[in-house]
């Protein structure tokens, strides 16, 4: 994934846009960046690792040493940004969200445009931020080639880009991920998430629009590109990977959460003696499920996150399983011998949560009862990068499909999104049996977009039903 924020002010603007691109640090783990402009001092940028460190530990000496009235700052979970680049345009810096799936047809159609190299990543990769520009400067104006590459992008891309006139930014066509637009007295901002903003003393002035492209400078926030009417923003920014003070399209995130574990309450039937939330993803979830049944809400175990904030921080699938196993500290009597009901946002390979329903099942629980905040996974995102994973065999749906139908090459998966039918319904009890759950029931996909609020044909359920 990734997050991103701007600011166009009248004073410097360092501070804010350090402390708003902070803010975005849940939706990136591996790099961040800062880049700003100054009259006096034109561009200056600094990118620093943070998959060890936190972004305010690492950017700390460079806050003190930046200056501009300009800036564009993001978290990134790939690619070092934002890239300073040098073309015709004059000098730019960009960032983008986004993924592109059609990145190797885009690098050939360039080269025989006479482009001459792109600057391969450690991983062997091409840094997709570099290749947007790339796309951009074949045009003869930063408007048309901003415009250019959101129509040659397969996938999603919102981008922000940084000149000494103003920042330009521009929401994905479909509007897959958001773009916040705050305002106070001598200054404007672009953010990913509409909180960041807020306690930096700006106030809500716009959303844009699903393709919309705006200039953002110390003064006003102009229009070049006019939105479009066919949205479909991510429904898991909702259940998962939004910050809980969020809201998008006007809905709060907190909020979504807690209708979500109510309508998982009013369709199930077991009679748990608590309810509680996989910290910190299942916790607002919980609260609701607890709220609309009545049954009472515990903390059986405790996330220790001071030294390891994010369980997903490693790149080692090891080290991944085995920080994740040491974050979480039992409390014995409210787990010994309790039958427990357990909330967390998806099921997507199943390893962390058959490891945290074995943790509970030795810390003494009698039964461990698991519901998802979502349908299940039957697709990998072709629009995000949620995830990294090289296939969907790596998705515990795909491999239960496999046991049951053999060879998967043909089988019509519409049967294993539907709760209704005798396949959802085995492939569902397979998977319980396996990760050791007392029972397992999913949040139904109608339900699901009936807690978010929004029409169906604004959302995108493709990771759920297939759907673009």
């Amino acid at each position: 994934m990734g997050g991103f924020f701007g600011v166009a002010s009248k004073k410097d603007c360092v501070f804010d846009l350090f402390f708003g691109t902070d803010y975005h640090s849940h939706l990136g783990t591996r790099r961040a960046g800062m880049a700003v402009h100054s009259k006096a001092k034109g561009f200056d940028r600094a990118i620093h690792n943070i998959e060890n460190s936190p972004f305010r530990t690492k950017f700390d000496k460079d806050v003190n040493e930046m200056e501009g009235n300009l800036g564009i700052g993001c978290i990134s979970d790939y690619e070092p940004q934002p890239l300073l680049v040098r073309s015709h345009h004059g000098t730019y810096a960009i960032m983008t969200v986004g993924k592109i799936n059609n990145l190797d047809a885009i690098v050939q159609k360039i080269f025989s445009m006479g482009h001459s190299h792109f600057l391969e990543m450690s991983g062997g990769d091409i840094n997709a931020t570099e290749l947007v520009a790339a796309i951009i400067n074949q045009k003869d104006n930063l408007i048309e080639g901003i415009t250019y590459a959101q129509e040659l992008i397969e996938g999603s891309m919102t981008l922000a880009l940084l000149t000494d006139k103003g920042i330009y930014v521009a929401r994905d066509k479909r509007g897959r991920t958001p773009v916040s637009i705050g305002r106070k007295e001598d200054a404007y901002c672009i953010s990913f998430e509409s909180f960041a903003y807020l306690n930096l003393g700006y106030e809500e002035y716009k959303a844009l629009g699903p393709g919309e492209v705006a200039i953002v400078t110390p003064e006003a926030v102009k229009t070049l590109v006019n939105p479009g009417t066919d949205m479909k923003i991510c429904t898991f920014l909702w259940v998962y990977y939004g910050y809980p003070s969020s809201s998008y399209e006007g809905i709060s995130v907190e909020k979504m959460r807690y209708n979500c574990g109510s309508l998982l309450a009013k369709r199930d039937d077991v009679t748990p003696d608590n309810v509680a939330g996989v910290p910190d993803s299942g916790i607002a979830h919980a609260i609701g499920y607890s709220n609309e049944s009545g049954i009472p809400y515990s903390r059986p175990f405790i996330k220790y996150t001071p030294t390891w904030p994010r369980s997903f921080m490693p790149t080692i699938q090891s080290q991944r399983k085995m920080i994740a196993k040491m974050k979480l500290i039992p409390v014995h009597d409210l787990i010994q011998d309790r039958s427990l009901l357990l909330i967390d946002d998806s099921i997507v390979r199943g390893t962390q949560l058959s490891e945290t329903t074995e943790f509970l099942y030795q810390s003494g629980a009698k039964e461990v009862h698991i519901r998802p905040a979502c349908p299940p996974i039957l697709y990998g995102c072709k629009y995000l990068n949620f995830s990294r994973s090289t296939s969907e065999m790596d998705l515990i749906t795909r491999r239960t499909i496999q046991e049951i139908e053999g060879d998967v090459a043909h089988v019509n998966l519409s049967a294993y999104s539907n709760p209704e039918t005798p396949e959802y319904q085995e492939m569902v009890r397979r998977i319980g049996v396996q990760l050791k759950f007392t029972t397992l029931r999913y949040h139904r996909l109608d339900d699901m977009i009936e807690a978010v609020g929004l029409d169906r044909s604004k959302l995108c359920t493709y990771c759920w039903d297939g759907r673009e």
